[in-house]
């Protein structure tokens, strides 16, 4: 990681710890502008390994649900499933601990100027439903760093921006171990997170520091196994070739 990306992670988390949360009441007093990650050329995708976990193959939902437990509302079509706007979040009917996902997604062609910075095919992936790697548009998009596609959103800035045009496909490929708890709830390894954007690393086995949050500081509660979940923010973003692999 470049030394002023983990510094400057490194002095918002200090600040966190240093005078809690009741002074801070607003999604912008977590966000982080500058330094803009370097924009770097992408790479190619791949297919799934024999020993994976196929979660979709372009065909149907029967690995997804909506959070409710109902069938999802998103559309499936030419082999990609897509977020129908306002019908909430999904996720994955298994649960899962340390794994190895391969995910590829993909924003929609800019169709209205106005929409800029995080309205800009915005999605997410929460791994075990708390831990959110960004899904945005930052292909000549500019918004808070820490916010950005390749980002644990509002922890670790990614070290490059390898984000391609909107309208093509994208690659995440992500190897997730899940934090360790005491009996008591308390942490006794975090969570880590290794993310490769397009071929690209854009984070370096990062520690989380809990479950992301918009507004206020992450914070770790005691949890097993949970779901991979996938974020309805109104965008349409559409995702296709899921697998996953134990670890």
């Amino acid at each position: 990681m470049k030394p002023f990306h983990y510094l400057t992670c490194l002095l918002l988390f200090s600040i966190t710890l240093a005078f809690g949360q009741d002074d801070k009441k607003t999604p912008e007093s977590t966000e982080v502008w500058e330094p803009q990650p370097k924009v770097v050329s992408t790479g190619a995708i791949t297919t799934p390994p024999s020993d994976a976990i196929v979660l979709f193959d372009g065909k149907n939902f029967n690995e997804w649900e909506s959070l409710d437990g109902s069938a999802p509302k998103w559309t499936i079509q030419d082999g990609a499933f897509t977020v129908a706007p306002r019908s909430k979040d999904i996720k994955t009917k298994k649960e899962f601990g340390d794994i190895q996902l391969h995910i590829e997604w993909r924003s929609p062609a800019v169709t209205d100027p106005t929409k800029v910075s995080q309205a800009r095919g915005n999605s997410g992936i929460f791994l075990q439903q708390r831990y959110e790697v960004q899904v945005l548009d930052n292909y000549e998009n500019k918004t808070y760093v820490n916010g950005m596609v390749g980002s644990m959103y509002k922890q670790h800035i990614p070290l490059a921006n390898a984000c391609k045009k909107p309208g093509e496909w994208q690659t995440y490929d992500i190897i997730f171990t899940a934090a360790r708890f005491a009996e008591d709830g308390r942490v006794m390894i975090p969570a880590y997170v290794t993310i490769i954007l397009n071929g690209v690393l854009v984070q370096n086995h990062v520690a989380i520091w809990g479950s992301t949050q918009y507004i206020g500081y992450p914070q770790y509660e005691k949890h097993g196994k949970a779901g991979i979940e996938l974020q309805d923010h109104g965008n349409l973003v559409s995702y296709r070739n899921i697998w996953v692999r134990e670890l």
